[in-house]
């Protein structure tokens, strides 16, 4: 026969073995993994929060463990900041490498030795953007572009991003055919969206020139830079 109060001290050993672990045995046991003396509280824990097990700890019976996901691997727009008219230069080198530049430009008439000419003049001069899954070694890889100057950002795991709206409203403007030119940025003013016609559902912010026309503006707020053009008011609603 079992002594007095053995089984109560049974349940609070099992009760102790499936709690959640404090932050210092976590800590410890850690430690005790990685010299090859394996806790089973520590396997619990492992699986629990999804996280696997370190060499050797896999689960019983091989079963698949949950993926960890982080931000790194998704794609998003970063901005690269080039040296004076280099924006071309930097992005047919990122191309060749197999990255996926986009340089917004625009056909602009320009003089050069007297002579004027009609030429592709990028919207955002010195500016390109890249849409990549940045990890550290691809961001490093892109630092090897001559003419770059650096990518906007704290840190290679800390880049400024630009919003996915904002980027395709610049496509669609320069896939529409109408006239785009640089703008000075605007915060203020009515935001708007256009209902139909090849830009329909792109928002911006309107310029009123006259009661029928006005330039409809779009923006990239990390640049404070901005593109417009002009439309007829009556395809435009409050956004």
């Amino acid at each position: 026969m079992a002594p007095p109060g053995f089984e109560q001290l049974q349940n609070a050993q099992e009760t102790d073995r499936l709690r959640p672990l404090t932050s210092r045995e976590v800590t410890v046991t850690a430690g005790r993994m990685r010299r090859g003396r394996e806790n089973p509280a520590a396997r619990h824990w492992w699986l629990v929060v999804g996280l696997p097990p370190e060499k050797g700890l896999e689960t019983k019976g091989g079963e698949a463990l949950p993926e960890i996901v982080t931000e790194s691997v998704i794609p998003r727009w970063r901005v690269l900041w080039t040296h004076s008219n280099c924006e071309q230069l930097v992005s047919d080198q990122l191309a060749a490498r197999g990255f996926d530049p986009f340089l917004p430009t625009v056909e602009a008439w320009s003089r050069r030795g007297g002579v004027r000419h009609l030429s592709r003049t990028p919207l955002f001069r010195g500016y390109l953007f890249l849409s990549h899954a940045m990890d550290k070694a691809s961001y490093l890889e892109v630092y090897k572009a001559r003419g770059l100057v650096r990518i906007l950002g704290e840190r290679w795991d800390r880049l400024d991003v630009v919003p996915d709206c904002e980027i395709e409203a610049i496509q669609k403007l320069l896939h529409s055919g109408l006239p785009i030119l640089p703008y000075s940025y605007l915060r203020e003013g009515q935001r708007v969206r256009i209902t139909r016609g090849p830009l329909a559902d792109v928002e911006g912010i309107i310029v009123r020139g006259n009661p029928k026309k006005g330039l409809l503006v779009v923006s990239v707020n990390l640049l404070r830079r901005s593109i417009a053009v002009q439309l007829d008011c009556t395809v435009l609603e409050a956004a």
